[in-house]
């Protein structure tokens, strides 16, 4: 809790009066008396953000300090009226979310207020941020042709106190207001582009709302905004039964209102399918036992337990409430409503289900979505999580409770009453016929033998598996081949980290793949493939969800020149050249994505199995996106300068920094880049359409970017990172070398210079790749006070380490003595410029500049600078970052499988002694650091940061 906003107050043993109104015969209501006071004490000592807010609005405060929520609210509304569109929703966003939650915790708003003022907002300011961005490009806020459809609970007009929203943006050419020279997709993404920064950038005056596009069609290679006849291709010929299901709450409500809603009666037959569907309690089924595979936190109310996904809460009414509506709505037009509450109502009138079935559920929905609220209120996060210890006492008494353990006993009753209630759904309508008792008890048992638990349950989950829905099970033979290697498959998930999590992707791949009975044959003749599988399932989450997404990456399995280190950037190149299927530019980009996800999931793959050195990984890795980044660079010129020409004695120089410079990737890093071109910013292209140098060049990155990132029918590829160049993001994307060297030489700040010394340029002519790098190496090589530098040096680690802290015990870069206080260091020894006798680093020891810091460091320890462990210790962390992002994203302790996966990798015996060897030499960066730099510094920051 923020130290400004604690006051002091006594414990509230007395629960709040915002016990939800649902339900309630109007005798109840009566007795619940509206306590502004109580709640404004209440968010005060319980809530940093509503105290802080309140702090910053003190007149709103005195409004709803005399009990005026109307007052408030109009209060609150009126903040948006600023002629700048970001500040106006980001003030009006905390005006209401301060005014709605004051309103709630005194009991003035009841739970349907509370979201339709939440659902108001979120409509009016998406379509303000549309408006703006069009009008900004246009002149006028027309948004004909933009279609933005509210999904989730935003659709239902349920949205959360800290919700991101979940809509579908679709775009329909020959309306959108565009420029005329402009095209109206690439407009289209633009303004997607800018609609999302101005509402999810969080600024001085807070965000406006997490936008999350992930529920568009085919999200995995579609752009951000999509045309409106593929959105309705996509969903009467290839969507799943899940779209289905998240198209019941579909709302059209911002931009294009009315062409929003025409989608929507066109898509109609889809969503509500005419027979008694059946199916879909099978798909909600599934969909139920993926969220219940991949559910982490604690199984029943605790802390850990989440509201939301956990067993008996939100998500398991909706999904009843959903699954009655999708099997009896195609007839029935009355069940046709978004809002939960909305459709338990409706079900109980069209005799669907029994009435204490709904009170039971609404009741308990009602309850489940105050805690909810309260989890969020707390620091206006988008949580669903029990905290530990005091945070939970804390919210249970911002809810107006004694404790924790009283909120935990609530939660108790109100999640055992809605299990039994789901179960008994997903348990007994499976429309498919069971297969026969005696082969289901023969795999029950088999399944019982081997680990599993509910070994009958999941005897019929596995049975399931042979009715058709699976399209790479449909012959004889598939099926044949698949029985010969189940049992051996089965016994290699039980003694996996997370059986039944192997068991969903393993699902996942049989969802995805159309044909894999060679993969059947291949498992059931060499089990060593087997294992290959199960590793690749079960001790890496990142390589398992994409070998689910995209199960063709069973071919690296099989491929044993996939077992090999790929080659230069060149010979990578040329491979991907090869995979091309047509000689075009979108089918050279489907090939950048194709071999370079085989490349990094064969290079995980072997990691994980400790066939590969995560060093050598990394280098890898850094080859792969060196060789897609020379492909991009040139084959976009080519599409560019058809258009526009090019510039006589002129090019593009792209420089790597970071790790990309240092030719040290791992396998979800960013390309850290920067944008040059040579010549003169006052040149101009020769094209039919010419441009000045700058636009030139700043729309030719522009273009580079997309084509590395946007994500095509082969996926996404990499995120293109562009905020190191000269000024940062407010900076244009592109400059002059000449610019570059004259803000290096006067502007620069020391860390750019830091920044600077793992450099690499990455695309360029050997001319301008020799000026280039002379300039860099001038600046590097300057002379500067080594007593001022080491000031700026300690100075700037120790404003990192306020804001980015270790997020765990295996935090290999942010730890203190980790791989960043190893990196400053190592840049500090490079700017101070001189070796062990006072001679220039430049002349004596050249490798000591190197970008790549595996040349670096020994060229600085053969310069007297470093001792002589300072190596070994940089690769030990090294490996663990590297392979940790595989095998412990979370930077916490893995699974043992898992957890000793990553001691192979880092050339430990056990994870024990990986832990040791990794404190050890910890401590001994810390002295170094001591001895160099002059600083003491403390071993023990690894608690993450809140933020």
């Amino acid at each position: 809790m923020a130290a400004d906003c604690v006051i002091i107050a006594p414990l509230l043993q007395k629960r709040a009066s915002t016990v939800n109104e649902a339900g309630m015969d109007e005798a109840e209501k009566g007795d619940l008396a509206e306590d502004w006071g109580g709640a404004l004490e209440r968010a005060k000592v319980h809530s940093p953000f509503l105290c802080r807010a309140l702090e910053r609005q003190p007149d709103l405060e005195a409004l709803l300090a005399a009990g005026d929520g109307e007052a408030a609210l109009e209060w609150a509304r009126a903040q948006g009226e600023h002629d700048d569109t970001a500040i106006a929703l980001r003030r009006e966003r905390l005006g209401i979310a301060t005014a709605i939650a004051i309103g709630d915790l005194a009991g003035a708003f009841p739970l349907s207020r509370v979201v339709a003022e939440l659902t108001d907002f979120a409509d009016r300011a998406v379509d303000r941020a549309i408006r703006a961005v069009i009008n900004e490009r246009m002149g006028e806020a027309d948004p004909s042709g933009f279609i933005a459809l509210a999904l989730g609970k935003q659709g239902a007009g349920e949205l959360n106190y800290s919700s991101d929203i979940d809509p579908i943006w679709l775009y329909d050419p020959a309306t959108l207001a565009h420029r005329g020279r402009d095209d109206a997709g690439e407009a289209a993404q633009r303004y997607a582009r800018k609609i999302v920064a101005m509402l999810s950038d969080t600024t001085d005056e807070g965000y406006v709302l997490r936008v999350d596009l992930r529920l568009r069609p085919a999200s995995e290679t579609s752009p951000l905004v999509v045309r409106r006849g593929v959105a309705l291709t996509h969903y009467q010929s290839q969507a799943l039964a899940w779209e289905r299901a998240a198209l019941t709450k579909a709302r059209a409500a911002s931009g294009d209102i009315a062409a929003g809603e025409r989608f929507l009666d066109e898509i109609s037959p889809f969503v509500w399918q005419h027979r008694l569907d059946f199916g879909a309690v099978d798909a909600i089924n599934a969909l139920t036992q993926r969220i219940r595979d991949n559910q982490k936190g604690a199984q029943k109310p605790g802390p850990g337990f989440d509201v939301k996904k956990g067993r008996g809460g939100i998500r398991e009414i909706e999904f009843y409430a959903q699954t009655h509506q999708l099997i009896h709505g195609g007839r029935d037009p009355s069940l046709r409503v978004r809002g939960t509450r909305a459709a338990l109502d409706a079900l109980v009138a069209a005799g669907q289900i029994d009435p204490s079935t709904a009170t039971t559920l609404g009741e308990s929905y009602d309850r489940l979505r105050v805690i909810e609220h309260r989890l969020q209120m707390v620091h206006d996060r988008q949580t669903h999580s029990l905290p530990e210890g005091h945070a939970l006492d804390n919210v249970a008494r911002l809810d107006g409770l004694a404790d924790g353990a009283e909120l935990i006993a609530d939660l108790e009753a109100v999640t055992g009453r809605v299990r039994a209630i789901y179960d008994s759904l997903v348990e007994s309508k499976s429309a498919p016929a069971a297969p026969p008792v005696e082969a289901q008890s023969e795999l029950s048992e088999m399944l019982a033998e081997i680990g599993f638990d509910e070994a009958a349950s999941l005897a019929r989950r596995i049975e399931g598996w042979h009715d058709g829905r699976y399209a790479c099970l449909r012959t004889d033979q598939a099926r044949e081949a698949f029985e010969r290697v189940l049992p051996r498959l089965l016994t290699a998930f039980s003694k996996s980290d997370d059986p039944m999590r192997a068991m969903a992707r393993w699902e996942a791949i049989l969802e995805h793949a159309t044909s894999a009975i060679h993969l059947f044959r291949l498992l059931d003749a060499r089990p060593a493939l087997l294992e290959r599988l199960v590793a690749a399932l079960t001790l890496a989450p990142r390589l398992a969800d994409e070998l689910a997404r995209r199960p063709e990456l069973l071919d690296t399995l099989l491929d044993r020149s996939a077992r090999e280190l790929p080659g230069t950037p060149e010979e990578i190149a040329a491979r991907i050249e090869e995979a091309a299927v047509r000689p075009d530019f979108e089918a050279l980009l489907d090939a950048i994505r194709l071999v370079t996800g085989e490349i990094r999931f064969a290079l995980g793959l072997r990691m994980i199995e400790g066939e590969a050195d995560p060093l050598m990984v990394g280098a890898a890795l850094s080859r792969a996106a060196e060789a897609a980044i020379h492909l991009a660079v040139r084959d976009v010129s080519r599409e560019f300068a058809a258009k526009h020409g090019v510039i006589a004695e002129s090019e593009l120089l792209l420089l790597g920094l970071g790790r990309f410079g240092g030719g040290a990737l791992t396998h979800s890093s960013d390309l850290d880049v920067v944008f040059l071109f040579t010549g003169s910013f006052s040149d101009q292209s020769d094209g039919d359409r010419p441009l000045g140098a700058t636009h030139y060049y700043n729309r030719l990155a522009s273009r580079i970017i997309s084509a590395l990132s946007v994500p095509t029918a082969q996926g996404a590829l990499y995120e293109v990172d562009t905020r190191l160049r000269p000024q940062g993001a407010q900076g244009p994307l592109a400059v002059s070398t000449e610019a570059f060297a004259k803000y290096q030489e006067e502007t620069a700040w020391t860390w750019e210079h830091m920044a600077l010394a793992r450099a690499r340029v990455l695309v360029g002519s050997d001319t301008a790749r020799a000026e280039l790098e002379a300039t860099m190496r001038g600046v590097l090589a300057r002379q500067r006070d080594a007593h001022e530098l080491a000031d700026a040096v300690t100075s700037m680690r120790r404003e990192m380490a306020k804001h980015k802290q270790a997020t765990g015990p295996l935090d290999a870069k942010l730890s203190r003595g980790g791989l960043v206080d190893c990196e400053f260091l190592v840049h500090f020894l490079q700017l101070r410029g001189t070796d062990a006798s006072g001679a220039p680093l430049y002349e004596t020891h050249p490798n000591a500049y190197s970008p790549d810091l595996a040349d670096a460091i020994p060229a600085l320890i053969a310069a007297g600078h470093l001792p002589t462990h300072f190596l070994p210790d940089y690769d030990l962390m090294s490996r663990m970052l590297v392979a940790g992002r595989l095998l412990a994203p979370g930077n916490e302790q893995p699974p043992p499988y898992a957890a000793a996966a990553l001691a192979a990798a880092c050339q430990q015996p056990t994870y024990n002694d990986l832990l040791q060897a990794f404190g050890e030499a910890r401590q001994r960066v810390i002295g170094v650091w001591s001895t160099i730099l002059g600083e003491a510094i403390s071993d023990t920051d690894t608690e993450p940061n809140d933020e």
